[in-house]
């Protein structure tokens, strides 16, 4: 298992230093319990401290999660966010449910190792194995459902994904101290953690039913506007928008279609989730969080990028500028071509236009709401999704309204992708990935650099021949020659999609 440093860790644990919430866990052996270091008690003594990198590690010494400061609702830990090895991509994929999906020869066979190699390799980073982090989650999607839910106790099982009732019963108990109708009873009080306090939604999935909210925890500062401008300015009619500070849209998941509505609030983004299929919980709850960007360690880049005297003004004005990443790599990936030698406008016209050549995409569906969270209609169609890689590979010429050379470039995307020969997963391998892509006939740099920074998460992205980029550069009074503002950007690593994004503001 990862050796933590204990003088750090414990450090971080008496001045409940938020930041390492998510990075390692308190394990307190005088009470059984373990906790975030962020967690209000009372400050345990040296000799009564262990350390672990993972929820599933402190569980598997036998502790239980504190019911006060909710460490399962912690924000992930940022290495493994942003780290392109094996055990990072390995641990995004579990997070989006293969595991229960697949079991862990499926996810094994996704990452290109034995399960025996993949075992230790996890064991010895995060002190956990496959099995055991992904009991972890489906312990904290369990919770979730026990606490914010009014479904039967069986029904809450199943939909996190247990094999059944005993072993959700089981493993609740071991996690939580509590049997489930105990943590349904104590998860009403308002406890930082839970869904929206007393509030329970009975029939979720079923029409005129507001769904699942939850609160989704990030490090702070956040710069909530400068994600929703990002989002507004780019959102496709029928599919997303940003209205009252509340961005919406549909998803596609593995078991079918959701809507999801996420709102920036004070430590915490309040998402409410309409889903087709409650298995899907956990990997919504991902997308979501990547999507925002939540598990980054925003202090960090913004230190890095405040040393350079050009940002230092941005970093005071506006910290916390994350980098919106992506629910869909495919939907970035089209995005990406799409956009390439046209403005922003221009694309949302072209995109909208084969969206709604995709019968499956739908008519806009998102309401106006007076007040509380937001509710969302009930159509035969369901909700509005990004078409497949399938779907668009199918589309007409008509469909594209786009020379013909671009036309090819975004059908032959559309098949690799479709044929698995084109990872854009968040657990996919990002040099290979960028490999492949640079192979496809009519994608450079500037596309293959947007993919890595929006779809496969990479933070140290930088496109100096972007107009907008070079603009803002102009802006703060740095060199636009894209050469030169190459170099100049070597002293942001390993930040530099997050210079990206702070330089698109300037502009």
């Amino acid at each position: 298992m990862q050796e933590l440093d204990f003088e750090r860790c414990y450090r971080a644990v008496d001045s409940r230093d938020q930041r390492f919430d998510g990075c390692f866990y308190t394990g307190v052996t005088s009470t059984g319990i373990y906790c975030r270091p962020s967690c209000p008690a009372v400050t345990p003594r040296r000799r009564n401290v262990r350390f672990f990198p993972s929820a599933a590690a402190a569980q598997g010494a036998g502790l239980r999660a504190c019911r006060r400061c909710r460490p399962d609702a912690a924000p992930g830990s940022p290495q493994w966010d942003a780290r392109a090895d094996v055990v990072g991509r390995a641990v995004r994929l579990i997070a989006d449910g293969v595991v229960d999906r697949a079991g862990v020869p499926g996810l094994a066979s996704r990452l290109g190792y034995t399960e025996r190699h993949l075992h230790r390799m996890l064991r010895a980073e995060l002190g956990a194995g496959p099995l055991a982090l992904a009991r972890a989650q489906r312990a904290q999607t369990a919770r979730i459902l026990i606490t914010t839910t009014g479904l039967g106790m069986a029904e809450a099982a199943f939909a996190a994904g247990f094999g059944s009732v005993r072993q959700f019963n089981d493993t609740i108990r071991a996690v939580y101290g509590l049997a489930p109708s105990q943590l349904r009873a104590d998860g009403g009080t308002g406890t930082p953690g839970t869904g929206t306090p007393g509030t329970r939604a009975p029939g979720i999935g079923t029409p005129g039913t507001g769904g699942i909210t939850l609160r989704l925890a990030y490090r702070p500062p956040l710069h909530a506007e400068s994600l929703l401008d990002f989002l507004a300015v780019r959102a496709l009619p029928g599919l997303e928008e940003v209205r009252d500070g509340t961005y919406r849209r549909g998803l596609r998941l593995p078991h079918g279609a959701a809507e999801v509505a996420l709102t920036p609030a004070d430590g915490h983004v309040l998402a409410t989730l309409r889903l087709a299929d409650l298995r899907d919980l956990a990997p919504a709850v991902a997308r979501c969080r990547r999507l925002l960007d939540l598990d980054a360690d925003p202090v960090a880049a913004d230190a890095t990028l405040a040393a350079d005297p050009a940002l230092a003004a941005s970093v005071a004005a506006e910290p916390g500028v994350r980098l919106p990443r992506a629910v869909d790599g495919f939907e970035i990936l089209l995005r990406a071509l799409v956009t390439q030698q046209i403005s922003l406008p221009a694309a949302r016209t072209t995109l909208t236009r084969l969206l709604t050549a995709v019968p499956a995409a739908g008519p806009p569906t998102f309401p106006t709401t007076e007040a509380g969270p937001p509710t969302f209609p009930t159509t035969e169609a369901g909700p509005p999704v990004f078409p497949t890689a399938e779907q668009v590979a199918a589309l007409p010429d008509a469909a594209f309204g786009m020379p013909v050379r671009r036309r090819e470039t975004i059908r032959a995307a559309a098949r690799a992708v479709a044929a698995g020969e084109l990872d854009l997963d968040p657990g996919g391998d990002r040099a290979e990935t960028l490999r492949r892509l640079s192979e496809l006939p009519g994608i450079g740099p500037w596309t293959a650099g947007y993919v890595a920074m929006r779809a496969l998460g990479d933070p140290d992205v930088f496109l100096p021949t972007d107009l907008g980029v070079r603009r803002g550069a102009a802006a703060l009074g740095l060199p636009d020659d894209p050469k030169t503002l190459d170099a100049y950007a070597e002293r942001w690593r390993p930040w530099r999609s997050y210079a990206v994004i702070r330089l698109w503001r300037a502009a």
